[in-house]
């Protein structure tokens, strides 16, 4: 399903030429935002792996000693920079030729981060063409986190013990995001057609050979995997920190009754993050979900400018545009589940 959202973008699901959308998109594609940036994302690409080359090359040289961890948080910041590229090719926003965009992702994310690009595909525009559904939408199924009070009901052991206190567990879960997103990959395997497994799991090969040569040949065993721990921790508490603020705490549509069209469906499911430049890069441009969830194809850099169309369309419809600060974002989607396991912490 990787052009699924791209086509979202084009043509969304219930969007008739009379639609609260239509204008929307008329005036968006008036404006030329849905057009792809090959050269923004040509320097980016080139300027993250030149960033990356250089702190491998520093791991080397720098060899076995303690002072080689101090790279460990540079590298884990790049692996998020290398996740959003992927991010953006399974979308469709780097190119709209389907083999380029998905030899992009399954080199950034396979390659590169051991990450199944086909995986994560799958999975994210799923989430994409229902956010917040909870019985479509898989990031919000019940699992070690809940979203709902149906789901913590009934919740027993030590899932009860994480539900009642998952709201402080939610950035320590984080550090482990790294290392599960790789296990999914693996496990995932098993989903795809022979010709894209056989690609997918050559590559994540390459790169758990790749980065445990890297690793031990550069440092002591006890080294090597302190390195690991602190680069995939950071690598996850920041994936964490990006995916957070978007969408926890907002409107979840009625399973039984959700008749929301393309436009409520998106704005009112998303939360938008206010910020300056450092938000944009810290945040991979996901701080304007609203903008991206209604043109998930549109490019990066043309989210931000894409803002006022949407704001004001939003105001003369009488949607609410939901805009807050980066630390209240983590206060809303955190009091949420702390709000949703309150019934097994009181009983």
């Amino acid at each position: 399903m990787p052009q699924l959202a791209a086509a979202v973008a084009e043509h969304p699901p219930g969007t008739a030429p009379g639609s609260d959308f239509a204008p929307l998109l008329r005036a968006v594609k008036g404006e030329g935002l849905l057009k792809r940036r090959h050269g923004w994302y040509a320097l980016t690409i080139t300027v993250n792996a030149l960033s990356l080359a250089t702190v491998v090359t520093a791991v080397v040289l720098t060899g076995n000693s303690w002072w080689t961890l101090l790279l460990a948080p540079l590298l884990a910041v790049l692996s998020a920079r290398t996740a959003f590229i992927g991010h953006d090719a399974g979308h469709s926003q780097i190119t709209g030729n389907k083999p380029a965009g998905r030899l992009i992702g399954l080199l950034h994310g396979n390659l590169l981060l051991g990450m199944s690009y086909s995986w994560w595909n799958d999975k994210h525009n799923r989430h994409h063409a229902n956010p917040n559904h909870i019985d479509k939408d898989p990031d919000v199924v019940a699992d070690i986190l809940v979203f709902t009070s149906e789901q913590a009901r009934g919740r027993a052991g030590f899932r009860r013990w994480l539900t009642r206190n998952q709201a402080w567990l939610f950035f320590p879960l984080t550090l482990l995001e790294g290392v599960a997103l790789k296990v999914h990959g693996f496990q995932d395997l098993r989903r795809q057609p022979p010709r894209e497994r056989t690609v997918e799991a050559l590559l994540l090969v390459i790169h758990v050979v790749a980065y445990a040569a890297l690793l031990l040949t550069s440092m002591s065993l006890g080294k090597a995997l302190a390195f690991a721990a602190l680069h995939q921790a950071l690598f996850g508490l920041h994936l964490g920190m990006a995916f957070a603020p978007n969408h926890k705490g907002m409107e979840m549509p009625d399973p039984e009754g959700d008749r929301w069209g393309h436009l409520h469906r998106q704005v009112l499911t998303s939360r938008n993050v206010r910020g300056a430049v450092l938000t944009d890069w810290f945040l991979g441009g996901l701080n304007y979900q609203i903008e991206h969830h209604l043109f998930p194809s549109m490019p990066r850099p043309h989210l931000r400018l894409a803002q006022p169309l949407v704001r004001a369309h939003c105001r003369d419809l009488g949607i609410p545009y939901v805009e807050t600060g980066l630390g209240d974002s983590y206060r809303q989607a955190l009091g949420h589940m702390h709000e949703v396991g309150e019934p097994l912490r009181i009983g």
